[in-house]
């Protein structure tokens, strides 16, 4: 069997796709699946997703209608979509992303919530009681952000020895918790940081000229789906101004960005629908504890570092799952 034969969905955007529907017959699992991004790139998402449905119900996750909502990089849609979703009768929610979040729990407190947030803190935000026992509607996978923002500053000052002033990119709907740990990390490090707001793809030129007019040696970007649906924009950018920049999407590497660090996504996907096929065969979400990514990707490219004037240093070049040249 083909993949795509194997993904079937639903799938209904701001662009007002049409429904797909398949046969008649009565859906074992109904799933809503609410993004940010845009549709170019969750098909692969949903693929994974589905795989960690499987498990121990490969029947009731190959038949399972998911049923997909994309905001297509305007987030303030993804309330009304969310409310939707619950219209719908899904009996479970994976939403990606704080905003996707925060409108699942706005739409519901009772149906299951799995979160895929790489943004932001459960307990901080109010979203769950403790990561070993969440106690309410929502559970998932959220990435450590103090250790993960310390770590990729850390590799770009290894990229950029002479690097005292970095330019920080962040998307305020993704919260402050990385901007407060990203601060804390250039204190330690003894670096001076910029930062630079950006609300949508037509900010991401500015920000980029701002780093290079005030003379910064670096851009960290936070970590935001604003920023993974646009690796070839942000990679051409920074190359443009001359700015060794790093970012959590490893494809920002693969597309001419210095460096990639950041989970492997197509896992997280995968650990998603472990945690919705959980839930949706009996494990109360209340009791699902919160997961952290377990797998790392590292991309150099060793051509943007010559294009720069820089030479990737050992440390980078042994610890790298992939290098460009």
């Amino acid at each position: 069997m083909q993949r795509r034969d194997f993904v079937k969905l639903v799938v209904g955007c701001v662009s007002a796709w049409p429904l797909s529907v398949s046969a008649q017959q009565a859906k074992s699992w109904r799933i809503g699946f609410l993004h940010p991004g845009q549709s170019a790139l969750v098909s692969n998402r949903i693929v994974a997703f589905r795989e960690g449905l499987s498990g121990s119900a490969p029947k009731d996750a190959a038949d399972a209608e998911i049923i997909v909502r994309l905001a297509n990089e305007q987030f303030a849609k993804l309330p009304a979509m969310a409310m939707e979703l619950v219209q719908q009768n899904v009996q479970a929610i994976c939403a990606v992303s704080p905003p996707a979040v925060r409108a699942a729990r706005q739409a519901t407190k009772l149906i299951p919530i799995v979160a895929m947030d790489l943004e932001s803190d459960p307990v901080a935000n109010g979203w769950a009681a403790s990561l070993a026992h969440p106690g309410g509607n929502v559970t998932g996978i959220f990435l450590d952000i103090p250790g993960f923002n310390a770590k990729s500053l850390q590799l770009l000052r290894e990229a950029v020895p002479a690097l005292t002033k970095v330019a920080v990119i962040w998307h305020p709907v993704s919260g402050n918790l990385q901007l407060e740990a990203v601060r804390k990390a250039a204190v330690a490090l003894g670096v001076t940081m910029e930062m630079l707001e950006v609300s949508s793809p037509s900010d991401f030129e500015p920000a980029f000229l701002a780093a290079a007019r005030s003379q910064s040696g670096g851009v960290l970007m936070l970590s935001s789906p604003l920023f993974g649906g646009n690796p070839q924009l942000l990679a051409d950018l920074a190359l443009k101004n001359r700015l060794p920049a790093i970012n959590i999407y490893p494809d920002f590497a693969q597309k001419g960005g210095l460096i990639g660090y950041g989970p492997e996504l197509q896992n997280l996907f995968m650990q998603s629908g472990v945690l919705v096929r959980k839930a949706l065969l009996g494990s109360p979400i209340a009791d699902l504890p919160v997961e952290r990514p377990t797998r790392f990707r590292l991309v150099a490219n060793a051509v943007t570092a010559r294009a720069l004037g820089l030479t990737l240093p050992t440390s980078i070049l042994l610890s790298a799952d992939e290098i460009i040249e």
